[in-house]
């Protein structure tokens, strides 16, 4: 069964996803800020079928997340280093993480904290705005189309709907 394409949506959300594509994609991208590299170490930690790796850690390298970094010459081995583009994934993951925080967690508490080495609390992510710096909250927020939305899509009413002010 041939899964739908959202790469060319007119929508970020919908090309991530496109490009996550299932569960162990953006798990393999958690690992890798975990600090693992090899796919002997990726297939331990997730349990995930070597094949099904293989796919997922191809796709990253494709897409321009991670890299493949020789580090042995005979036979050929790899780690999968995260690039600028992997590394700025983290605020998703992040933004996951404490949203899965406050609804999923069970009575023990979270499972995993984060720490910001910076300044040495505990902490839990939030989302901004970038100008002036307030949390982002969707009853505060609405979307406009940007410059990239095709013309065509424009010009339907379900969409003009959409992004009526």
């Amino acid at each position: 069964m041939r899964r739908t394409s959202f790469a060319n949506w007119p929508c970020s959300i919908a090309r991530t996803m496109d490009l996550l594509g299932d569960v162990w994609t953006p798990l393999a991208l958690r690992e890798a800020f975990y600090g693992i590299r090899r796919f002997d170490d990726f297939q331990e930690s997730l349990g995930i079928a070597r094949n099904t790796l293989t796919d997922r850690l191809r796709r990253l390298v494709d897409e321009g997340l991670l890299e493949k970094q020789a580090y042995q010459h005979v036979p050929v081995r790899y780690d999968y280093v995260l690039t600028e583009k992997g590394r700025d994934f983290y605020g998703v993951l992040a933004a996951m993480n404490r949203w899965g925080d406050r609804w999923l967690a069970g009575e023990k508490g979270v499972p995993v904290v984060l720490h910001h080495d910076r300044c040495g609390h505990d902490t839990q992510p939030e989302i901004v705005c970038g100008a002036c710096k307030e949390p982002l909250r969707a009853e505060e927020t609405s979307n406009r189309m940007g410059p990239g939305y095709p013309a065509a899509l424009a010009e339907r009413p379900d969409v003009q709907r959409r992004f009526a002010e």
